[in-house]
């Protein structure tokens, strides 16, 4: 017993001084938080139970800010909802403009927004990010769209030393989908209550292995995605193995029970309205 907690303690040692350095050598300084929000947060994953969190939810939607996430602004519910806040996580969405159709109709509608709204990219994408805006006739002067930074460094170890380091943006518990750094962004900036909707996350429900070994995994959206998509995510899993897969799921599900340990060590509550949703970690509505 006593050398498993010997074991268990050089680990998250480890874990700790690893992610020291990958703060000193990966993450970037970033800008504080704009302000104390006034109203409670929905985030807006792209989960199939999306429509009906929303027509379920009227009144809360329409008395709290709101943060769309991934390929939202290609749907008719980003004009509808008009989000305050949006995040980009995945590199896809900015080194595949010239490829991919999907992407470039992405800041078009973004660029296009006809309200304020807070745009959220990895700190090493920014330029990327103002340059696509300026691309679409959006210069981020501050009149439509403001991009902000984040780091998607990973985080691991003691709280004692991982925490203040996330109060500070330098890092996150490892952002294996774009609903990690959406939660750990909503918390810097402030908001006391979280809502989820659409975090269906019932990535297991659509996993299988094809006759030629291929993992073939559908992770369904609100909206309906077209070929160039498929085409896209297939060729992702291409050359990953079943054991790769459900261990990046592991990852994703580990990293929201370390949200809700740190985020309850703040006082925030984060809760899930999302119907059948498979994230365990948080309380439900």
């Amino acid at each position: 017993m006593i050398y498993d907690k010997i074991a268990a303690g050089l680990s998250k040692g480890c874990a700790t001084i690893g992610s020291l350095v990958k703060v000193a050598l990966l993450s970037r300084k970033v800008s504080a938080p704009a302000g104390k929000p006034q109203r409670d947060l929905i985030i807006l994953g792209n989960g199939p139970s999306l429509p009906g969190c929303i027509e379920n939810n009227r009144d809360l939607v329409e008395t709290s800010d709101r943060m769309a996430v991934n390929f939202a602004a290609n749907t008719p519910e980003f004009l509808q909802l008009q989000p305050e806040l949006y995040i980009l996580a995945d590199g896809h969405f900015f080194n595949g403009y010239s490829t991919d159709p999907n992407v470039r109709k992405l800041w078009e509608n973004i660029s296009s927004a006809s309200w304020d709204m807070t745009l959220f990219v990895p700190y090493k994408f920014h330029h990327q990010a103002t340059q696509l805006l300026a691309k679409h006739g959006n210069d981020n002067s501050g009149v439509r769209i403001k991009v902000r930074t984040f780091n998607l460094t990973p985080l691991e170890g003691y709280p004692g030393v991982i925490y203040p380091l996330m109060r500070l943006g330098m890092g996150m518990p490892r952002p294996r989908n774009v609903m990690i750094p959406a939660i750990m962004t909503a918390i810097r900036e402030g908001y006391r209550k979280i809502y989820l909707f659409g975090a269906d996350h019932t990535w297991t429900r659509t996993l299988s292995v094809d006759e030629e070994n291929f993992v073939v995994s559908v992770q369904p959206h609100y909206y309906e995605d077209n070929d160039k998509e498929h085409q896209r995510v297939r060729s992702t899993y291409a050359g990953l193995h079943l054991h790769d897969v459900l261990g990046s799921m592991t990852v994703a599900f580990r990293s929201y029970w370390e949200i809700a340990a740190y985020a309850d060590s703040l006082g925030v509550s984060i809760i899930n309205a999302t119907p059948g949703s498979m994230i365990d970690a948080f309380p439900r509505i």
